[in-house]
C-alpha cells in the first residue's frame, strides 16, 4: 500500500496546503468538492493537485508532512517548481 504527502494550491504561487493521506485521488476530490465545507481548504479555494510524493508508510508520510509544514513558502515553491515548474493540476494524471 501506498501513502502520499502532498501540496494543493488555490492557484500559481496562490495559497498552498500540505497534507498527507493513503488515497491521494479520494482527498484531492474531497479538496476539490468541498466536502468540509469550513476547512481551510474550502475556504482558502485550495483544490489544485501540484506537488506529491509516494511513500511506504503511513508513518513516513506524515513525518514528511510535518517537515514540510515547518518549511518556508519560497522552500514550498521550489519543491513545487523542480517537480511542477508549469504548476499543472496533476490530479488528471493519477491512476486510480
Amino acid at each position: 500500500m501506498a501513502f502520499f504527502t502532498y501540496i494543493v494550491a488555490s492557484k500559481r504561487n496562490g495559497t498552498l496546503y500540505t497534507g498527507s493521506t493513503d488515497n491521494l485521488m479520494d482527498r484531492v476530490w474531497q479538496h476539490r468538492e468541498k466536502t468540509r465545507p469550513n476547512s481551510f481548504t474550502a475556504l482558502h479555494g485550495v483544490a489544485v493537485l501540484v506537488w506529491y510524493e509516494v511513500h511506504e508508510s503511513r508513518a513516513q508520510a506524515f513525518r514528511r508532512e510535518r517537515q514540510i509544514k515547518k518549511w518556508n513558502r519560497l522552500w514550498k515553491l521550489r519543491l513545487i517548481e523542480e517537480m511542477n515548474p508549469g504548476w499543472h493540476d496533476l490530479f488528471d494524471k493519477l491512476e486510480p
